[in-house]
């Protein structure tokens, strides 16, 4: 427990910037075999290399990293200068309510050590990208993400590759989901960065108009 203790405060003591969480839950699930999670493992990235092109947001957002099919935190949060996109594989069923419960506890667990050292931060953002269907219990879940939505705990995104049950999503976010257009991940994270630097560049608790999700998405 000291050794965590004495690595966060250095870690915050290191960087005193204002923190932009963002949670990726990534569906790796059998179905994903092949171009899906071939393309997913190119967007991941280009997501960092985007990041990398802002030297703000290099120090302000942090990543963190969950898959499901199994349940697997790929990496817990850290700021964008040391994510290195793991090297995903295709298995497994889809889990996606216990992903979305460990998600949200990640986050919280992170919030809470901002906190305790003194940091400020940005409200975190979830953002779920799926192909299927549930096969765990899934409405514990929704329940959460709508109370962290309406508590401002955090921003919650959905987004379906072809074959996502799109009416189970609306169930869960809050945020109309989006439909991706064929297999344009990298489109997608390309968005989503530019996204994050504009966000990071604000000032914590500001709301900040988003670009639309043009040429990647479908509602």
């Amino acid at each position: 427990m000291t050794d965590q203790i004495s690595f966060g405060t250095s870690e915050f003591a290191d960087n005193p910037e204002p923190r932009c969480p963002c949670l990726l839950l990534l569906d790796v699930s059998g179905s994903m075999t092949g171009s899906p999670i071939k393309e997913l493992n190119a967007a991941l990235t280009t997501f960092k290399d985007e990041l990398a092109t802002d030297s703000l947001a290099m120090k302000r957002v942090e990543v963190g990293l969950v898959t499901f099919g199994p349940v697997k935190t790929e990496c817990s949060f850290q700021s964008a200068g040391l994510f290195y996109p793991p090297q995903l594989s295709a298995h497994g069923d889809t889990p996606m309510g216990q992903a979305i419960s460990e998600g949200i506890d990640l986050v919280r667990r992170r919030k809470e050590e901002y906190r305790a050292n003194g940091i400020s931060y940005y409200r975190p953002w979830l953002f779920l990208i799926t192909d299927g269907s549930p096969t765990d219990e899934w409405r514990n879940a929704a329940a959460a993400v709508r109370e962290g939505e309406a508590s401002k705990a955090f921003a919650f995104f959905a987004i379906g590759v072809k074959g996502a049950n799109m009416e189970i999503l609306k169930q869960i976010s809050v945020r109309e989901p989006l439909i991706l257009e064929g297999l344009r991940f990298r489109e997608l994270f390309q968005w989503l960065s530019s996204s994050l630097r504009s966000v990071s560049r604000s000032t914590p608790g500001t709301e900040v108009p988003l670009q639309p999700p043009t040429g990647w998405a479908s509602v």
